[in-house]
């Protein structure tokens, strides 16, 4: 064999040792992950399919959702349920897109003077649904129920990455299986976009605490894209970037692209709707007129705990057992704040969590929701997590496992067959 002939057979071999070579780094930190990530996800996981199957046959039990409209909390099945509500608007996207206007209701009386519209839900959870629909063969529903299902092992994992960082991998882990059983979880697993922009507003703190600015304002973006409530990350994201800039820890360039990128996703989202209405403030009106969701400064919030409280339900959307349930989670409020700010959580955190509560707190809503709505301020239950670590396994997998089994009924019955999603 002449030197020729060495050289272009050994092309190959070295081509095929690189890619060897590579194929195992990746196997190597596929193997790193499911090490660091897969007791959080396998926890989540598990106490999410305790309180999943609970919360079908308390459904099955009761067939209450045989008598009502599809597009209404009924269907054929009990998992038909998942898929009613906002669920139905989200396929109504995913399948016909959006025509965005302002339409009056003839002769309104009352709150509604505009007729419901699907501008008011945000595209990335429907485009979701349509990209997995067409590239698996899924009908719309499936590939909803998948995209949040997929949706939600990332936000455990999230969820984990950013209690491992505050309190040590046994406190994620916990904190993981806590996102599994709090009250409003039941949206976790369903076709609502919950679970999507809980998954991208924990790996945008994360990527904030570990000082991947331009990382973080990309997935802000996207999370944009997905619910309005990115206002409170943006928020985060804005004043974590700022503090940094001033005491120079990561130079100047990347926390201003994050600054300049977190916003771009709920912005441009409003303003197209504005656009294709012509009405600039098209949204905001949509949301007022047609949805009674908007800004009032907790007047709505005071008088439904006022009337649960005195046993009056006068006040608008009244839903007695999920708005007592929204009772008690606000009172229990004041506590999980005082004990998240104890453990001097990153700014970020503490902004995002705030300004969240604020804005649902603050906002006229349907107030037996309220458990929904506080699904992403996972901090708060980050001190929950610390103080379950003291347990031993056996008694933190009673804890947890009884928590699941209640689940099925506080956090998936309550909202979707006592009141309304």
């Amino acid at each position: 064999m002449n030197a020729e002939q060495a050289v272009t057979t050994g092309v190959p071999e070295q081509r095929d040792g690189g890619q060897a070579a590579e194929a195992d780094g990746l196997r190597e930190r596929a193997r790193r992950l499911a090490i660091r990530y897969g007791p959080a996800v396998w926890c989540y996981t598990v106490l999410k399919l305790i309180g999943f199957t609970v919360f079908m046959r308390m459904l099955q039990f009761a067939g209450d959702y045989t008598r009502k409209d599809a597009r209404f909390g009924g269907g054929a099945q009990p998992w038909d349920v998942l898929a009613s509500w906002d669920g139905w608007w989200y396929r109504q996207v995913a399948e016909f897109g959006y025509h965005p206007q302002l339409i009056q209701v003839p002769g309104a009386v009352g709150g509604f003077t505009m007729e419901q519209n699907s501008a008011a839900f945000f595209p990335l959870y429907p485009g979701l649904i349509r990209l997995v629909s067409e590239g698996t063969g899924l009908g719309l529903y499936g590939a909803g129920m998948l995209v949040s299902i997929v949706a939600s092992l990332f936000a455990a994992a999230g969820i984990f990455a950013v209690a491992e960082r505050l309190a040590g991998a046994r406190a994620g882990v916990i904190a993981a299986g806590l996102w599994a059983v709090i009250p409003g979880s039941g949206a976790e697993w369903a076709v609502y976009s919950d679970s999507t922009f809980v998954a991208l507003a924990a790996w945008s703190c994360y990527l904030v605490m570990t000082r991947r600015w331009v990382a973080a304002g990309v997935v802000t973006l996207v999370a944009g894209l997905n619910r309005p409530t990115a206002a409170a990350l943006i928020a985060g994201v804005g004043i974590a970037a700022l503090i940094d800039l001033y005491r120079r820890e990561s130079g100047v360039v990347r926390p201003l692209v994050a600054m300049f990128l977190a916003p771009l996703g709920l912005i441009g989202y409003v303003g197209w709707v504005g656009w294709r209405m012509g009405d600039w403030g098209g949204y905001f009106k949509l949301q007022r007129e047609a949805w009674l969701h908007y800004f009032d400064y907790g007047v709505s919030t005071w008088n439904s705990m006022r009337g649960v409280m005195l046993g009056r339900y006068d006040y608008p959307f009244a839903y007695p057992v999920p708005d007592m349930l929204a009772v008690l989670i606000v009172l229990a409020l004041p506590i999980l704040i005082v004990l998240m700010l104890r453990l001097r959580p990153p700014v970020v955190l503490v902004v995002y969590t705030l300004v969240t509560l604020v804005t649902v707190l603050g906002s006229a809503q349907i107030f037996g929701n309220v458990s929904r709505y506080l699904l992403p301020v996972f901090p708060l239950f980050v001190p929950l997590a610390i103080a379950l670590r003291k347990l031993s396994w056996p008694v933190l997998a009673t804890v947890l496992g009884s928590a699941a089994i209640a689940s099925g009924w506080f956090a998936g019955y309550i909202l979707f067959e006592l009141g309304v999603p």
